[in-house]
């Protein structure tokens, strides 16, 4: 089944931040893409995952106090979804001149040293989020020729993908959802690394992986501070984790955590209030 509902959300004061808010809130309950404007939010599900009132928890409990959302929603039949986001959404974009990532379907993007084809399908993960691009940038930084990597949490598989291309052996790429995992699977064939072991499921999966020299996880605050325990178990002593999906201000709740499960920050980055926080395991 091919169907989705797009859901509209208009917010009054809009903001950045609150468009990014209700992003997250949302794909915490199957909605898989999302474009912002300067009033509001339009997002997407699959028919079947719809659920009115779990919107309307999400509105409730909206944590910015003073805004107020009118609320409307429109069934979508199935149709080619990456010829959509080809005409409509997704354009190339270009991190620190070394890295492109574009869609099967553009014709007309800059050369670089490292091309990443991601083929989205409605899943969230092309790279324009500045989370994404906060990881590629340090990853980028990084020497990862033989160096192990585990990216929890892959999406449309970039930041794995983009690992391997940088030499990184082996990479395991663990995705909760069912349509971003196939769709990763998918991308990484794409791209030549079907050696990338990505695998279907939550922290769990980590169990049985050799520890990785490098951890990825591009989530959100929640999430990874549960996490932590075993995001930590899975890194080798002086490893380094990149942690994303979160602000600036989220920093100190994340290191509390963190700092339990011996791992000290040394360094971060950041871009429009959101932030990529490097850690190393001691």
């Amino acid at each position: 089944m091919n169907d989705y509902r797009e859901l509209r959300i208009n917010a009054v004061p809009c903001s950045e931040t609150v468009t990014d808010i209700l992003a997250q809130f949302l794909g915490e309950i199957g909605f898989e893409s999302f474009v912002a404007d300067e009033t509001g939010l339009t997002a997407y599900v699959k028919e079947e995952l719809f659920d009115p009132i779990r919107i309307d928890g999400v509105l409730a409990s909206f944590p910015v106090e003073g805004i107020s959302f009118s609320v409307s929603d429109e069934f979508v039949a199935g149709r080619d979804w990456n010829e959509e986001w080809e005409k409509n959404y997704f354009q190339p974009i270009v991190v620190d001149d070394l890295c492109v990532i574009h869609s099967s379907f553009h014709k007309d993007y800059p050369e670089c040293v490292y091309d990443i084809v991601i083929d989205p399908k409605m899943a969230f993960g092309t790279g324009h989020h500045q989370t994404t691009s906060l990881i590629i940038g340090q990853l980028l930084k990084m020497d990862l020729t033989g160096v192990s990597m585990i990216d929890m949490g892959t999406g449309t598989g970039i930041l794995a993908i983009l690992g391997a291309m940088r030499g990184a052996a082996p990479v395991t790429a663990v995705e909760i959802d069912e349509m971003a995992f196939e769709n990763a699977v998918e991308n990484v064939a794409i791209n030549g690394h079907s050696e990338i072991d990505v695998r279907l499921g939550d922290v769990s999966q980590l169990a049985g992986v050799s520890a990785a020299d490098v951890f990825v996880a591009n989530i959100n605050r929640n999430v990874i501070t549960a996490d932590l325990a075993s995001y930590s178990a899975a890194l080798k002593p002086g490893g380094t984790m990149l942690l994303s999906g979160f602000y600036m201000e989220d920093i100190p709740v994340v290191m509390a955590e963190a700092s339990k499960h011996g791992l000290e920050e040394c360094g971060h980055t950041e871009r429009d209030r959101w932030t990529c926080l490097k850690l190393k395991k001691s």
